[in-house]
């Protein structure tokens, strides 16, 4: 094995299969990078035998031959080398040899044919998505997966694709967030698939490129996405999401308009002085006016009073000031639309004129 290749054609995939390599390995091996040369393209993969991404490289001239290096040093190589430089591996004996100008550097290695295989069923489904729409989909609603929870179902991301629709979900337990958009094309079937927590954090950081195309193609229990020179694979959730349905199905108070940037601000400067560990803000709404206030075992208090466009009757409730916050900071309309359900089990935050996102929070006990 033998290749020259430029430092930053070589340094953002590798970078990308890093991130996916967990530092703390059961199998030694599981810390290194596998690196593939054949046909004039360097292949290079990592993976935690839950996720792996797999990234491609074109070389102009190469001399074919596969082997694992630790990845982290061999990362490290190649970031702190100068920009533009030219780098050359080659495979000697056991070492691979790294030289770039004066450098020259000497990683151990383990042999290609350890490397794990990535085990995966057959993918019967599929459907393409712009990368810039997933992008905006995940950015809505990764912040509300739960992170550790006993209920590990929650511990990922609802994919339902229903023909030509796409929803993703997210739920904590506490708060719940819905994004639906079209994808553009029918598939012609139903199904839901759990993403798990890691796999979704790593693909929403893959997605640079908002104009680049996907592939997603998956199974009841694994998933490929191709994009651009990436294949990212991962074992899917092996269970089923409640049904959230039910939420919808209630009697609510009248909609509370009021300026979203109003609103954020407001939440802030309050949330100064609450409890720190439960962050609760008493909402107290009547006819054009909502009060926040909040307080904490110190006896500090806030208070702040807001004009908002609400007609009926008094509420008082209380929320988590940091789920409704992560919520309002997420619309993108200037006005924030609240709707509190009749017996005071969640509160809707949406946006007044499209139906594409919604946020359910469930209120607390101050």
């Amino acid at each position: 094995m033998n290749f020259i290749i430029n430092r930053e054609q070589l340094l953002s995939p590798l970078q990308q299969i890093v991130s996916v390599i967990e530092k703390r390995q059961t199998m030694p091996i599981l810390s290194n990078v596998l690196i593939v040369i054949s046909e004039n393209a360097l292949v290079l993969t990592g993976t935690d035998l839950e996720i792996q991404l797999i990234a491609k490289i074109h070389l102009d001239t190469a001399e074919s031959g596969e082997i694992t290096v630790p990845a982290r040093k061999f990362l490290d190589i190649v970031r702190l080398l100068p920009n533009e430089a030219e780098i050359k591996i080659e495979l000697k004996d056991d070492k691979v040899k790294i030289s770039s100008g004066r450098s020259r550097f000497s990683l151990t290695t383990l042999a290609a044919d350890n490397y794990p295989e990535f085990s995966e069923a057959e993918l019967e489904n599929q459907f393409l998505i712009n990368a810039g729409q997933l992008k905006k989909a995940l950015d809505k609603t990764v912040f509300c997966m739960a992170n550790q929870d006993i209920r590990y179902y929650l511990n990922g991301l609802l994919f339902h694709i229903s023909n030509s629709k796409l929803k993703l979900v997210a739920s904590d337990g506490h708060r719940l967030s819905i994004y639906e958009d079209n994808i553009g094309t029918a598939t012609g079937y139903e199904a839901r698939i759990i993403l798990p927590r890691k796999g979704v954090l790593e693909l929403s950081r893959l997605l640079d490129d908002d104009e680049a195309e996907l592939n997603i193609q998956f199974s009841n229990s694994n998933i490929r996405i191709y994009f651009k020179e990436l294949t990212f694979s991962a074992k899917l959730v092996d269970s089923k999401y409640p049904d959230f349905s039910k939420v919808f199905e209630q009697t609510f108070f009248n909609q509370i308009h009021i300026q979203r940037q109003l609103l954020k601000d407001a939440l802030t400067r309050v949330s100064i002085l609450a409890n720190e560990k439960f962050k609760g803000i008493t909402f107290d709404i009547s006819e054009g006016a909502l009060r926040l206030n909040s307080h904490n075992p110190e006896h500090d208090e806030a208070n702040e009073e807001l004009i908002i466009e609400y007609q009926g009757e008094a509420i008082s409730i209380a929320f988590n000031s940091q789920y409704v916050l992560d919520a309002v900071s997420n619309l993108d309309s200037e006005l924030a639309v609240l709707t509190i359900a009749s017996n005071a089990s969640s509160c809707f935050i949406e946006e007044p004129e499209q139906q594409l996102y919604k946020f359910i929070v469930m209120p607390m006990r101050l």
